[in-house]
Order: C-alpha cells, then sequence, then structure tokens
C-alpha cells in the first residue's frame, strides 16, 4: 500500500506544474492583445486566459512586470481615467514591434488554439489522455530509471515515429 507522500509524488510526477510560456512570449502576447484595443490589467488577465484555455488565468504576478516591461520598451503607454484607473494602449513602436514580430506571434496563438481544442473538443478526449499518458510515464522512466545513451535515442525513436505515423493519418 501506497503512502500519501508517495501517492503525491506520483501525482505530481504525473501533473507537474507545466511552462506554458516561453521566454518573450507572454510579452508579445499581452502587447498583440492590447493591439486589438486599448486595456485595463484585468482585461488582459481574462483575454490571456481566453486564449491559452484549459483554465490558466495568469496571475498580477506575471501581468504587472510584464506591463512594466512594455512600458519601459516604450511599446505601451498607460492612460489613467477618471477612475485612477490605468488603461493601457499600444505605441506606433508597439505596432512595429508586432509587425517585427508576426512569426513569433503566429506561432504562439496556433500553439494556444490546438491546446485549447485538444482540451476542449469533446471528441478529442482520447487524444489529451493519450498525450498525458506519454508525458507521465516518460516522467516516471526518467525519475525511476538510469537510462543509457541507447535507451534515451531510442525513447526518441519512438516517439518520432509516432509523430510521422500520425502526421500521414
Amino acid at each position: 500500500m501506497l503512502k500519501t507522500d508517495s501517492l503525491d509524488t506520483l501525482e505530481s510526477i504525473a501533473k507537474p506544474r507545466k511552462r506554458l510560456f516561453e521566454a518573450g512570449h507572454m510579452k508579445l502576447l499581452v502587447l498583440h492583445l492590447i493591439s486589438q484595443a486599448p486595456k485595463f490589467s484585468y482585461d488582459i488577465i481574462k483575454d490571456v486566459g481566453a486564449v491559452v484555455g484549459g483554465g490558466y488565468s495568469p496571475s498580477t504576478g506575471t501581468i504587472y512586470p510584464t506591463l512594466n516591461y512594455l512600458e519601459e520598451q516604450q511599446y505601451i503607454i498607460a492612460e489613467v481615467n477618471a477612475d485612477e484607473r490605468k488603461q493601457y494602449h499600444i505605441t506606433a513602436s508597439g505596432i512595429q514591434h508586432l509587425v517585427d514580430e508576426q512569426s513569433t506571434l503566429d506561432t504562439i496563438l496556433t500553439r494556444f488554439n490546438a491546446r485549447k481544442q485538444i482540451q476542449s473538443n469533446e471528441k478529442y478526449i482520447d487524444i489529451n489522455r493519450a498525450m498525458e499518458n506519454l508525458k507521465a510515464s516518460l516522467r516516471l522512466k526518467i525519475l525511476h530509471s538510469e537510462l543509457s545513451a541507447e535507451q534515451v535515442r531510442e525513447i526518441a525513436d519512438k516517439i518520432d515515429q509516432a509523430a510521422v505515423e500520425i502526421s500521414r493519418l
């Protein structure tokens, strides 16, 4: 029988905290959202959550430093309204930055659209389950085994083979 600590460890291995954003991607997404219409920080939090899906909601500890950075780079400006709330607007420099980074932004948006589809569309429930099972089995194998270079290559080859077979369906 497993102890509670063991169950907690296995659960954390199977469902680790995931890093959703690569470096700079949150900043680019926030800038993109502000480019669509001026926004208050609360609106940005809701909009990022809507783009990412899966119940994700960025914390104020993520959003405010992002907004500060974008202001420092002069990509956005904050205007204080009558209620003394800051509303963020994109600048010409911010628009140019989005143009320069359009392919990265497209990659970010495509990734999150696919993520939302897999997580929220019931017809993909088996794919989501299988992906989570693969990730959990890899984590468990790495945690409990000393893999040789040959075993690592063999695992990678099997995953690559599955990817090729899926793309041919």
